[in-house]
């Protein structure tokens, strides 16, 4: 089959990244999710803690760059615009459109749909659960209580919106954004997971 990526949008604690390895492993994909930030750190010569600061949020900058200043002196305005968060947004998407070049591969969130939105051959799909079910998700892998959890999970999707609302044409979590929207919570991940295969498979080769 020729190159082909799968974008996967998440709420958080719904399964997506459980669901994105599911599926690089069945279709044989190169998986990536904070991995990008690898590449992108790479490419620009910029620290991946820069990436990793900024990742998936908007107003990192402005506590952080704060703190690097004065450490450049005269030279801080060029540092300033060179770190910019929309210069590192370009960054970023510049690592994940050379990664679709080269080869198939499923990419979490990082607005990598609106990246790739002339990628001829792209699946963008949206995960989502109840809240109930991603509550414990999340206390389960964070460790945390219910009211931790809570307070996680409405941080983590009003990032998650605001990254994607700001940098992307469409509105994060909306249907009409996505080519298939789903829920975990109706059929568990594992089967999720081959509705989505079944159904990637079917757009590519219609």
């Amino acid at each position: 089959m020729d190159k082909f990526v799968i974008n996967i949008g998440r709420q958080l604690g719904s399964g997506g990244r459980a669901i994105g390895h599911i599926l690089a492993k069945e279709l044989g994909i190169v998986y990536y999710d904070r991995e990008i930030l690898t590449l992108a750190a790479r490419e620009s010569g910029f620290s991946q803690e820069i990436f990793e600061r900024n990742d998936e949020r908007k107003g990192f900058l402005r506590s952080v760059f704060g703190n690097i200043v004065p450490f450049f002196g005269s030279g801080s305005e060029f540092y300033a615009n060179s770190l910019s968060e929309e210069n590192l947004f370009q960054l970023q998407s510049e690592a994940i459109r050379k990664a679709a070049a080269d080869h198939s591969c499923i990419f979490i969130g990082r607005c990598a749909d609106y990246v790739l939105r002339d990628y001829p051959r792209c699946v963008n799909v949206f995960i989502a659960a109840d809240m109930e079910d991603r509550i414990q998700r999340v206390c389960r892998l964070d460790k945390v209580d219910r009211e931790a959890a809570m307070r996680l999970i409405a941080r983590g999707d009003s990032r998650r919106a605001d990254f994607y609302n700001f940098y992307s044409s469409g509105t994060w979590g909306a249907a009409n954004t996505y080519h298939l929207c789903v829920n975990t919570s109706v059929l568990g991940l594992e089967r999720t997971a081959e509705l989505i295969k079944d159904f990637a498979l079917k757009k590519l080769n219609a």
